[in-house]
């Protein structure tokens, strides 16, 4: 990982990102690049950090609710501060002429964000850069990123029969921070208070950053939450207006799950339609997640159900709407410690998906051998028995269970304890316990363990 600082901003982590974006520059007459996903999850952020890594000229234009002529004037005013170009630009195809020019001994990095509004102010555009690609004499070294928010709008670029299908060379969709990502912007908490924070406001950039890490969490939640107009209140209401085609209902279909409708046929009952479609843009979003028993296959199970798995959009759907009518009026800051307390069952929740992610990475790095094939839930037929975290081998063509885990939201467990129930549970999974290792994950400390053979894990692991 990694930090950088901009004047006062500050840029963390992101290599894998960045790693796929040098790759795409790096490569001969590289065609355009694609990077969208949801707001606020620092898309911006990471292709200035690009552009300042790669050092070459740049020019950023940020889409708008202006006329066509009104965007060109401001490109163009955007380039002349970068070649020296004075001219305003005619039309679109002029622009993209013109800089193509200027690009052809010494390359040019064109970043088109927001680009759904650009389209909104210019249809034609896709065309345009479809006919601008396809030109017999090139485009010189006129590399062109395009960036946007509004998910539908991203995803149609891409459709077939869409100007510029089969024309991306990278498409880049970029997601929150991961529980040990988030950590880089939380360097003054503890590793508890860092699983608290995650449980709050999630893996979103912008939203760990308005986290007051020399004030407490009642004074954090009572300010970004236990007030009318609050900004965890209003990015809620944001999340949940997420761009949809015809015959999608994001918002009614994360209500659902939130109230307990986990699965398809109880969604469609909410609805009174089908949720398919909806429920995969959803999953693409990493909003909403499948889950099936990790040793099932996902095609012939029945046994699938959903969740919410932005921690953040979980906690504003759950305990922070319990309390809602309550902020409204005007009282929240003196219940911001209720809503804490309340909010246990959802920080479990959030910490075990946490734990599994902990342990996905201990797995890639051969920590559970070679052939880890799957780590997530298990549980039985009729729903009991569930143990947080189950991690699956292939030694040869038999995938087998190689360990079982709990992870509790308690600051102390007992590992003993947990561990016979594991064990039991276990029974149930396979029928060679003595194949199976365990573990066991509590905020602080898991005491016990030099009575049980178990790996003990903390927040100081998770999000150390």
């Amino acid at each position: 990982m990694s930090v950088t600082y901009h004047d006062s901003m500050v840029f963390v982590n992101r290599e894998s990102e960045l790693g796929q974006l040098a790759e795409w520059w790096a490569s001969p007459q590289a065609r355009p690049g694609l990077v969208w996903g949801r707001r606020r999850v620092g898309k911006t952020a990471l292709l200035v950090e690009f552009a300042n890594r790669i050092g070459t000229r740049t020019i950023f234009h940020i889409g708008g609710t202006r006329t066509p002529q009104a965007e060109l004037s401001l490109l163009a005013d955007r380039a002349a501060m970068v070649t020296g170009l004075e001219r305003r630009f005619r039309d679109w195809d002029d622009a993209l002429d013109r800089l193509a020019a200027q690009a052809a001994q010494t390359p040019i990095l064109l970043v088109l964000d927001e680009f759904p509004e650009l389209m909104r102010s210019s249809p034609e555009l896709p065309g345009v850069i479809r006919a601008f690609l396809d030109r017999p004499e090139g485009t010189g070294s006129l590399r062109l990123l395009i960036c946007g928010s509004a998910v539908r709008t991203m995803q149609s670029i891409q459709e077939y029969r869409a100007p510029l299908y089969g024309r991306f060379d990278l498409v880049l969709q970029v997601h929150p921070f991961r529980p040990h990502e988030a950590v880089l912007m939380l360097q003054d908490l503890s590793p508890a208070d860092r699983a608290l924070v995650y449980g709050i406001v999630g893996g979103t950039p912008l939203y760990l950053s308005w986290w007051q890490q020399h004030q407490s969490a009642i004074h954090n939640v009572s300010r970004l939450a236990c007030q009318p107009g609050a900004r965890l209140l209003s990015e809620g209401e944001l999340v949940l207006a997420t761009e949809a085609a015809e015959g999608e209902y994001p918002a009614a279909v994360l209500e659902a799950i939130a109230a307990g409708k986990t699965r398809h046929h109880e969604i469609a009952d909410v609805l009174g339609a089908d949720p398919s479609r909806t429920l995969r843009q959803l999953q693409q979003l990493r909003l909403v997640e499948q889950l099936v028993p990790v040793t099932d296959q996902e095609r012939r199970t029945r046994r699938k159900i959903y969740r919410i798995k932005d921690p953040f959009l979980a906690f504003y759907l759950g305990p922070l709407t319990r309390y809602r009518a309550e902020i409204e009026q005007g009282i929240g800051a003196g219940i911001a410690t209720a809503l804490l307390d309340a909010a246990a069952e959802h920080f479990g929740s959030v910490y075990e998906e946490a734990f599994r992610d902990h342990l996905r990475r201990r797995a890639a790095t051969g920590e559970f051998g070679h052939r880890v094939v799957g780590v997530g839930p298990w549980w039985r037929e009729d729903g009991r028995d569930e143990i947080d975290a189950v991690v699956l081998a292939e030694p040869e063509r038999t995938r087998i269970p190689v360990l079982a885990g709990e992870a509790k939201w308690a600051k102390s467990v007992s590992a003993g304890r947990v561990v016979e129930t594991l064990r039991r549970k276990a029974g149930r999974l396979t029928p060679d316990l003595g194949q199976l290792a365990y573990a066991v994950c509590a905020r602080e400390k898991v005491t016990d363990t030099d009575r049980v053979n178990c790996i003990p894990i903390t927040a100081a692991d998770v999000f150390g």
